[in-house]
């Protein structure tokens, strides 16, 4: 019996990279787990993988687009039908497109990216929240990043967005901790998941530098000089999940290989 056996769980952005590990982990500890994505195809092949482990907790898959109120409204929803609550919530997805430098920078590539990180975060959290706080107990695990403690060039409209995570984490865990409920945000480092591969050479382009020279300077900016894992954030993910995890909330915690001062 795994340590998450009875919790249910909600991950978007979950059909790959990062939210697809935290999935893996939640499910493979006993947890039923809601996945989100947008592609349906991928949906079905994500829980048909996940689903392929003995013992481990139900999965089901919910279509919608994060960067849509209604759509996070539904996912959070669609949980508690299916499996009668929400314990977990992992508002994974996140992204930006269209990056150039401020002076360059659209009103439309801003939106997007706190849309996708900010606004997405909220909604999840404000509708889970309404049934995490009559059970007393939730856990909230927000995805922010190196860069939601630190800025960097050309980018700014992604670092904006994952800096409003982290203070929407801190308010949230004063606000809820006296209920049950852990709220803390993952700031993982640079990992070359599918979105940094589709992405990163925009981001790059915007910097001046090769997709290839990008990834390299995210390494050589971390103590342990190259990229982490998905698996790397999933581990501490579970952590969070746990009842060993209660004393945890209100944190931002690194795992970007020492990039971050703090």
């Amino acid at each position: 019996m795994g340590f998450l056996e009875g919790r249910v769980a909600c991950v978007t952005g979950g059909t790959r990279g990062i939210g697809f590990a935290i999935a893996n982990g939640f499910q493979r500890e006993g947890a039923d787990v809601v996945i989100n994505g947008r592609d349906p195809v991928k949906g079905a092949q994500a829980v048909e993988e996940l689903s392929r482990r003995k013992g481990g907790g139900a999965v089901h898959f919910v279509a919608g687009d994060v960067k849509l109120r209604s759509d996070c409204e539904a996912i959070v929803a669609q949980t508690v039908e299916r499996f009668g609550k929400i314990d977990i919530l992992v508002p994974n997805a996140g992204g930006g497109s269209n990056y150039a430098p401020v002076v360059d920078m659209t009103d439309e590539a801003m939106a997007e990216a706190l849309d996708w990180s900010f606004w997405h975060t909220f909604w999840t959290v404000r509708a889970a929240l309404k049934h995490m706080i009559p059970n007393r107990w939730g856990r909230i695990i927000a995805m922010s990043s190196v860069e939601g403690k630190m800025g960097k060039p050309g980018i700014a409209s992604y670092v904006v967005a994952k800096h409003a995570v982290c203070g929407l984490t801190k308010s949230v865990a004063r606000e809820v901790g006296t209920m049950g409920i852990t709220v803390n945000a993952l700031c993982p480092g640079a990992i070359e998941t599918d979105e940094m591969r589709a992405q990163g050479p925009s981001a790059a382009e915007s910097m001046g530098i090769t997709y290839e020279e990008l990834l390299q300077t995210f390494a050589n900016e971390s103590a342990i000089k190259r990229l982490n894992e998905v698996e790397d954030v999933a581990e501490v993910a579970l952590l969070l999940a746990s009842d060993a995890g209660a004393g945890i909330t209100g944190s931002l915690i690194s795992i970007d290989g020492g990039t971050s001062p703090y």
